[in-house]
């Protein structure tokens, strides 16, 4: 029955508008998440939530709850086991029925980590809220110290092949068909600047994709006819499998709601460069060019 009613409600499976969520708020089939996140500060998220949050939003942590154990060579941001993770949504009470939307204060980027982790685990009706917590409060919309009641539900998780390995990625190099899109800093992809990986660079062959060229000044993404022409622009087709990365697996995943709503699917590859550099043999290009494969 609860997929029955869910069929013939609106699905909002990419943005929602602040006046859309404003007006859900009290509804009990929706449930918002606070995805703030500092990587040079990682309580402070979780301390900036408990100040102050949009009304019913519950937390989730990047590294406690939007990521798993760390090997050394899964990379920064590895994916929590699906039933772990299944359970915490079904803690905050995300069910089949449910609506989620997930914010931040950065523009979308740990937004949608989660957004993309739903995905992941089969549940379509999650979306971002396009501006995040910044826009919401230039419009002085409500917010609040209050946390909220909980009435926990049965999430089942039906995990989807969107994520692309390492031994997938190291494969495919020579492939033409497969494209790699870096979603990092121009620096960072040239290998001029490194602040937080100990080598520079990039994959041989990957294009780069800043996701900061993505987004408006408001935090808010272009429009999809924007997203297109910034996508060739980097030299980026539509016309082939794209597998996008950035440093830890966070920030391709706005990459890859950007490539969605331009039309284009792209899976993620969740260990990402400091995954991929994990290995020392493993090829690395520097420079302004995509550069040639080994061999």
């Amino acid at each position: 029955m609860a997929r029955s009613c869910y069929s013939r409600r609106a699905v909002h499976a990419t943005l929602v508008s602040t006046d859309i969520l404003a007006a859900h708020l009290a509804d009990p089939r929706w449930v918002v998440f606070d995805c703030r996140h500092d990587l040079a500060r990682p309580a402070w998220g979780s301390a900036a939530y408990l100040e102050s949050h949009i009304p019913g939003a519950r937390f989730m942590h990047m590294d406690e709850d939007l990521a798993g154990p760390l090997t050394g060579r899964n990379g920064r941001h590895p994916l929590p086991d699906a039933a772990v993770f299944a359970a915490k949504l079904g803690a905050a009470g995300v069910g089949p029925a449910t609506q989620v939307v997930a914010y931040d204060a950065q523009g979308g980027v740990n937004a949608a980590r989660l957004w993309w982790m739903l995905r992941w685990l089969g549940h379509d009706a999650a979306a971002v809220l396009d501006g995040g917590l910044g826009k919401w409060l230039r419009e002085a919309r409500p917010q609040t110290a209050e946390l909220p009641r909980i009435a926990p539900a049965a999430f089942t998780p039906h995990a989807r092949a969107l994520a692309v390995d390492v031994d997938f990625v190291a494969s495919r190099l020579h492939d033409s068909g497969m494209r790699l899109v870096d979603a990092r800093s121009a620096e960072r992809y040239r290998g001029e600047a490194e602040p937080i990986d100990p080598v520079a660079g990039h994959i041989p062959g990957a294009r780069n994709l800043p996701y900061a060229d993505l987004v408006n000044a408001d935090g808010s993404l272009r429009t999809p006819e924007e997203l297109r022409k910034a996508m060739a622009d980097a030299g980026v087709p539509d016309d082939g499998r794209i597998g996008a990365y950035c440093g830890s697996g966070v920030t391709a995943a706005h990459e890859v709601l950007a490539l969605q709503l331009a039309g284009v699917r792209a899976a993620l590859y969740v260990g990402s460069w400091s995954g991929w550099i994990a290995d020392p043999h493993r090829p690395v290009a520097t420079g302004p060019r995509p550069g040639n494969p080994p061999g």
